[in-house]
């Protein structure tokens, strides 16, 4: 890959008005690349292009679409360990991650391929003799896409996936702290069968590229993963243009171990769903809640495993949690942490900056006990390897701590009793709920999305994605 990485708009790759330049966060030193950011003339340019492009992108053929995903779909899966490496070293989650986020982006595009093909629209008969009735699914037009750094090629896939499935046309500005992930998948997709201004690389800060692309009268749809402060903002800025909007923003995930539950499962899904990721996951389990009857054992079984957790560079063999993102995440982080103290938390686990061979920003697994459900640092999203221990009575109170926040993303529980997980699935107010599993990972083929503060507007991923990436229309024919 060469230094210079260019913006891809229109079937051709151009550069921007300047360039930033990509360092990898387990080492400083390693730069990755310099990569373009675009204007606001050329987020207009852009928009025109896929206007243009999604007319003609619309009246392809199913088999054209589905061999167009496949192909993508294809080449990731076949350069998984290349691209996964270059995901790691940007980003920061261990080569592990990194090459399972990229075979992951890969049975997106091929799922979706597959739908082209189940794209089946519905007859019936009119209550007026003699007349039929047809309801048929069309594109929704021009799709902004807005996705975040901590997963930089799969978010943006089970986006860009489902929307050049459904013949629309894609504006994509990924995170400006990932560039590099976003350009190779540009790349593969640039070389596909696809009608010039289909597909549209913006890279760019949110306050410049993004501002320009929420607030267009001239797109038809948005799709955004972030913050909920931002996801406010979009909401606003699309609302004002009636333009149709999702989407997918913070959390305060909740784990409950109940009083029966087998603790070496509850520590794994715990350390996997609180730490894997550098904690830096939607779907992370950043609260605890333990039933009193277990909770001492299950701090001493989970602060013994964090001792063990090999904290270190992303591409190095047998790391389990790797650095945060940059500089700032890593004061916000190391800032909560004294915070949570401070509102009382007792910290048994981390808590400080950790070093290395390579200069990078890496930080200790953190857990605080005796916390309560009031404390700052159990209502806002952090967004770090930190998690927070919530002892409790019983289920009554755990299920109530459990839906005591204004997010509702996922929630999980750890237990051996039929009962409990039955009554827990029906109370949890969250979008997806996981019994004896982690609360981070999800299935591709199945809707994801939440409740509250969490989510707005349809589901992603699976069947349920048409509803944002498609409109209905109702024919009635009369022979």
């Amino acid at each position: 890959m060469s230094s210079l990485h260019a913006l891809y708009i229109n079937g051709h790759w151009v550069d921007g008005e300047r360039h930033i330049t990509n360092v990898n966060p387990s080492d400083l030193a390693d730069v990755i690349g310099d990569y373009a950011q675009a204007n606001a003339t050329q987020v207009e340019d852009a928009i025109k292009a896929a206007r243009q492009g999604q007319k003609e992108w619309a009246k392809s053929g199913l088999e054209q679409r589905y061999g167009v995903l496949m192909a993508i779909g294809d080449e990731l899966m076949a350069r998984k360990e290349e691209l996964g490496r270059l995901l790691s070293r940007e980003e920061g989650k261990p080569l592990t991650e990194g090459v399972g986020e990229v075979a992951r982006s890969a049975q997106f595009f091929h799922y979706y391929a597959a739908e082209v093909l189940r794209q089946l629209d519905e007859r019936v008969d009119s209550v007026r003799p003699g007349v039929e009735v047809d309801t048929r699914r069309e594109p929704v037009g021009v799709v902004g896409i807005i996705s975040p750094w901590n997963f930089p090629m799969a978010t943006a896939v089970w986006k860009i996936a489902p929307a050049l499935a459904f013949g629309n046309a894609v504006i994509f500005k990924p995170a400006n702290l990932v560039p590099a992930s976003a350009w190779a998948l540009t790349e593969i997709i640039s070389r596909q069968a696809l009608p010039a201004g289909t597909f549209n690389l913006l890279m760019g800060s949110g306050g410049s590229v993004g501002e320009a692309l929420i607030t267009s009268p001239a797109i038809n749809a948005l799709t955004f993963t972030g913050s909920l402060e931002v996801g406010r903002r979009v909401a606003a800025a699309t609302a004002g243009n009636l333009v149709k909007c999702q989407l997918e923003m913070g959390s305060k995930n909740a784990l409950i171990v109940a009083e029966d539950a087998d603790l070496n499962l509850a520590v794994e899904a715990a350390f996997n769903g609180a730490y894997s990721g550098t904690g830096q996951k939607c779907t992370a389990s950043s609260r605890l809640i333990v039933h009193e009857a277990v909770h001492d054992a299950f701090v001493d079984k989970l602060t013994a495993r964090l001792a063990k957790a090999n904290v270190g560079p992303a591409l190095e063999e047998g790391v389990q949690i790797g650095p945060v993102a940059d500089a700032g995440q890593l004061e916000s982080n190391l800032n909560w942490i004294e915070r949570g103290k401070a509102d009382g938390a007792k910290l048994v686990f981390g808590g400080e900056r950790v070093s290395c061979a390579s200069e990078g920003y890496f930080m200790a697994p953190t857990l605080f006990v005796e916390t309560t459900n009031e404390m700052a640092i159990n209502r806002e999203e952090v967004f770090g390897p930190i998690a927070c221990v919530i002892k409790v009575a019983d289920m009554d109170e755990a299920i109530a701590t459990l839906n005591d926040t204004n997010f509702g993303l996922t929630a999980g529980i750890i237990t051996d009793s039929l009962a409990l997980a039955t009554r827990f699935k029906a109370e949890a107010e969250t979008g997806c709920v996981m019994v004896n599993l982690p609360t981070a990972g999800t299935d591709y083929h199945v809707p994801f999305g939440g409740r509250k503060d969490s989510s707005f507007g349809p589901r992603e991923q699976g069947r349920y994605a048409r509803e944002f990436y498609t409109v209905v229309k109702t024919c009635y024919v009369k022979a």
